[in-house]
Formats: structure tokens, C-alpha cells, sequence
């Protein structure tokens, strides 16, 4: 290293442990293969020396990384967070690593991060977006491992997909509106780039137009100083202008939900008697604790286990979309 430190290397721990560099290695990738008695001077060694082992060397030899690449649209969603979380835990049953960043909701950030995940030479490469750059599909395309495409369900996915229909999910929120007695409903989503989601979800509840009077659509403009709660605000402000009269209002995502909510209540409006709010993610301020609102929830959690499951498995058709559904959860605001 530049100012004069260096690695801690096996053959230093080897050295300490009064062992050959050959034992650690074995010690530390294969444990089952050295004593008890060995394993501990070794791992007293690693412990007290601080060493690192080096999984590049071990991936030219071996010609496995053991690592796993994600691309996650963002990481300031909590339900991303749980597929995150399901993938890494079902990873590390299978001696699995996690290497992660995120895009944004960006298509061109992704193709600009592929060549430096791809060039770790993953086992596996997992994203949260079917929405590639032309040159990022060709690179995926011909990446010559598994590729994973989660949260949605591609027609024709660039090898698997394990999510749920967005679009099914707004169309069933619509038609629960509906259901309910509610016929004149709005939908309110973001106008983000790129947000392929949000669009299915706005597709869902067009699906449902004829039980519906009249379409009301507000999409609020996204920009980088505002949050969910604000866009809700700004958006049911904006439908109460242009449709006085509505009942409903179905949101893109339980944070749009809130500040719809919160807006409602500072308007002296009933909820849900006079209007009726949903979101969508079920996240933990939607619960019945806090703000009790109706909403979808994904098991974002399984989604991403199920995806560790065929990665660790092998031989992932190519092709193969699997579904894990959603479930409506109606609560107090409607």
C-alpha cells in the first residue's frame, strides 16, 4: 500500500499459526477437512492478525466468485430493502455473496454499472427492472450467466423473472373502489422516467374504466426535493380541483397514500366517508397501528428467497416467469 502498510497475507497467518499456507487455506474455505485443534490455531491467527481472505484468488482458480450481482431500482424503498434482505439470507445458505448497488429507476445508469458488476464475473446477476438500454440488453444477453429479473413479469424476460402483475394489482385496487360503492375514482401516480411499475399500475386501473365515470388521472411531476408524501398532496389537491365530486382515489405507492391522506384530514374530508384512499406496498406506516391504510402487499422478502433458490439450484430455464401474487389488504380508508 501507498504509505507503507501492507496485506495481511495467508502466509503470515500460516507463520503464526505454525502451519502451512496449504492448511489455512483448507481451514478457511473447507473447514470439514483440518482438525478442531488445527481450525482453532488458524482462526486464532486470522482473529488476531485481522486477515481477509483473498476470494479473487480462490475465483481464478476455482472459476467461481461465489459472489452475486444486484441491481436494485432503489434502496430508499422499504420493500425493496425486504427483497434485498430474503435474497442475501438465501444466498448465505448456499455460500453465497451479495454485491449490490442501485439505479435509480435509471436505465442508463444500470448499462453504465453492468461492465463493473459483470466484470467481478458473478455467479448470478439479479435486477428489480425489466427496462434495459438496447446495448445493456445485448450485454445481459450475452453475459453467459443467469439473469434474474425481479418485482415484475417480462413477456419475454432475458433468461428468468420472479415477481407479481403490477398491473393486475391496479386493477384490482380499482375494482375495490368499485366494489365498494365508489364509481367515481381517481388515480394517482407519479410522472417518473423510466418507472415501468407505476405505469402497469396506472394500466391496471384503465382496465377498469368501464365500471368507472369517467377517467381522472393526475400523474405529479417528480423532482429530486420532493418525497412520496409531498407528491400526494400536491396530486389530491390537484384532482379535488379539476373532479370536486370524487370518492376515491387509488395511489401508486403507500407514501403518495400518505400525504393524500394527510392532505384529506387537513381539508376536515371524511375518510373514507367522503373519499376513500389506497396505496400500494404495504409498508410498516400503512399497518392498522399507524395510518390503517388500505393497500397491496408483496412478500418482498420471498421474492427474494425465491430467486436465491434458483440461483443456488442451477439451471434456470430459460424462459421462466414465476408469480408470486399480491394480496389486497383493506384496512380503515376504505
Amino acid at each position: 500500500m501507498a504509505d507503507g502498510r501492507k496485506w495481511v497475507t495467508m502466509g503470515d497467518v500460516a507463520a503464526r499459526a505454525g502451519v502451512g499456507k496449504i492448511t489455512v487455506s483448507r481451514a478457511l474455505r473447507t473447514p470439514s477437512k483440518v482438525s478442531p485443534a488445527t481450525l482453532r490455531k488458524v482462526q486464532a491467527a486470522v482473529d488476531e492478525l485481522g486477515y481477509v481472505l483473498d476470494e479473487t484468488a480462490g475465483a481464478l482458480s476455482s472459476q467461481r466468485s461465489r459472489v452475486v450481482g444486484a441491481l436494485v431500482s432503489t434502496l430508499e424503498e422499504a420493500v425493496f430493502a425486504a427483497t434485498v434482505r430474503g435474497l442475501t439470507e438465501g444466498l448465505a445458505d448456499g455460500g453465497l455473496q451479495l454485491m449490490l448497488s442501485a439505479t435509480q429507476y435509471a436505465p442508463e445508469a444500470e448499462a453504465a454499472l453492468l461492465p463493473t458488476m459483470l466484470g467481478r464475473r458473478p455467479e448470478a446477476l439479479v435486477l428489480t427492472s425489466d427496462d434495459h438500454t438496447e446495448a445493456a440488453h445485448r450485454v445481459l444477453s450475452r453475459a453467459g450467466l443467469p439473469v434474474l429479473e425481479l418485482w415484475e413479469l417480462p413477456k419475454q424476460p432475458v433468461h428468468a423473472a420472479v415477481g407479481f402483475s403490477n398491473r393486475a394489482a391496479g386493477a384490482a385496487l380499482t375494482r375495490h373502489m368499485v366494489e365498494t360503492g365508489r364509481h367515481r375514482v381517481a388515480f394517482l401516480g407519479l410522472d417518473r422516467q423510466h418507472d415501468r411499475r407505476a405505469r402497469l399500475r396506472m394500466e391496471g386501473y384503465r382496465d377498469c374504466a368501464g365500471q368507472l365515470a369517467g377517467e381522472r388521472v393526475v400523474a405529479v411531476k417528480a423532482r429530486p426535493e420532493a418525497v412520496g408524501p409531498d407528491y400526494g398532496a400536491e396530486g389530491l389537491t390537484e384532482i379535488l380541483r379539476r373532479w370536486p365530486d370524487t370518492e376515491a382515489v387509488v395511489c401508486v405507492s403507500d407514501m403518495v397514500a400518505m400525504g393524500a391522506l394527510c392532505e384529506a384530514r387537513r381539508r376536515g374530508l371524511d375518510v373514507p366517508g367522503r373519499l376513500a384512499i389506497s396505496g400500494f406496498g404495504d409498508f410498516d406506516m400503512a399497518q392498522d397501528s399507524a395510518l390503517a391504510l388500505t393497500t397491496i402487499h408483496i412478500d418482498g422478502a420471498a421474492i427474494g428467497r425465491r430467486a436465491a433458490e434458483l440461483i443456488l439450484a442451477g439451471d434456470i430455464p430459460c424462459g421462466l416467469r414465476e408469480d408470486l401474487g399480491f394480496k389486497l389488504i383493506r384496512r380503515a380508508t376504505s
